[in-house]
């Protein structure tokens, strides 16, 4: 038979509680303290707006005085005498399908790079990186300098190399293109997430195929990449979300209000900021609800990679 607690055993262990569950409170309460911020930020920032947005979406709207109430019409508005629609949704799927992958192998690709043992690897990953530093408005300016046909210096280095020259951001047949492209100066941001996924890889795997005779191409794809499927992913769902968010053009772009030569550079982004700020009506309610439809389009393409994520690996499955 168990003997009986005495009293002062049972004191000392509802002391002992009392002390934890305070500690515990304690603890609860600072780590509230310290998320707060960023608590409040989504709060305040994201979710009300979101809603206002929802709301607004069924409202004619002008920001100051007109608000009235008109239903489904600003969604109608937008799938059927909009002229914008075809080509907004357009050139957002087109940059986004180009886009993810191409940033995807590249940034991957790059990290294998800088993962390298070389000497100096230092130096290189910091130039790899450098672009994602400068700011995006001060980015957008000196894209749009630089591919100036008449005076940028990437047609005079086209034309010292006996190169046909380009018209870049200025005809509809070069805009696409020549967008892509500044978007692969930044893929390093992306890799500095690869090279995460590769310093938690254990060496020993390596070692251990090394051993058995495997190739460097056999271990890449057997164990670098299997190994690094959750970074993938999450790559690949930012990279979407991001994407189908591109709103650089308006910078770049800065003819026709963002739009490109013959609506070439027209996305859905730039459509909800002229219609809500440019011009000399604002349209918020519609604006908002072509942000609503934006949104769940991201919504059924994460959620579509969520459902379709069989081959991540994780170490604990």
């Amino acid at each position: 038979m168990k003997k009986p607690i005495s009293n002062e055993k049972s004191d000392v262990f509802g002391k002992l509680k009392k002390i934890f569950r305070k500690r515990a409170v304690q603890g609860e309460i600072a780590g509230f303290l310290c998320a707060s911020p960023v608590i409040l930020g989504i709060v305040i920032f994201t979710l009300i707006p979101a809603v206002q947005a929802f709301v607004y979406s069924f409202y004619d709207f002008d920001g100051f005085n007109t608000f009235d109430f008109i239903g489904w019409r600003n969604y109608e508005l937008l799938f059927t005498f909009d002229r914008d629609t075809p080509y907004i949704f357009k050139n957002t799927f087109v940059y986004a399908l180009i886009n993810v992958p191409l940033g995807l192998i590249l940034g991957y690709f790059l990290a294998l790079l800088a993962n390298s043992k070389v000497k100096g690897i230092g130096v290189f990953r910091t130039l790899f990186y450098l672009p994602c530093v400068i700011p995006g408005v001060a980015s957008g300016l000196l894209w749009r300098d630089l591919f100036n046909p008449e005076t940028g210096i990437v047609n005079q280095i086209l034309s010292a190399l006996h190169l046909p020259t380009s018209q870049f951001f200025y005809a509809a047949s070069s805009s696409m293109p020549t967008l892509i492209l500044t978007t692969v100066f930044t893929v390093g941001g992306s890799m500095v997430i690869w090279l995460g996924a590769f310093k938690n890889i254990p060496r020993t795997l390596y070692e251990a195929a090394e051993l058995d005779g495997a190739s460097a191409v056999i271990r890449l794809f057997r164990i670098t990449v299997p190994l690094s499927t959750p970074v993938i992913f999450y790559n690949l769902v930012t990279g979407i979300i991001g994407s189908l968010q591109i709103f650089s053009s308006f910078i770049i772009a800065g003819t026709s209000s963002g739009k490109g030569v013959d609506n070439s550079l027209y996305f859905i982004a730039v459509k909800i900021y002229n219609t809500a700020f440019v011009g000399t009506r604002h349209q918020l309610g519609y604006a908002s609800a072509i942000g609503v439809v934006l949104f769940l389009i991201i919504a059924v393409f994460t959620s579509v990679t969520f459902l379709t994520n069989k081959w991540v690996y994780y170490a604990d499955d």
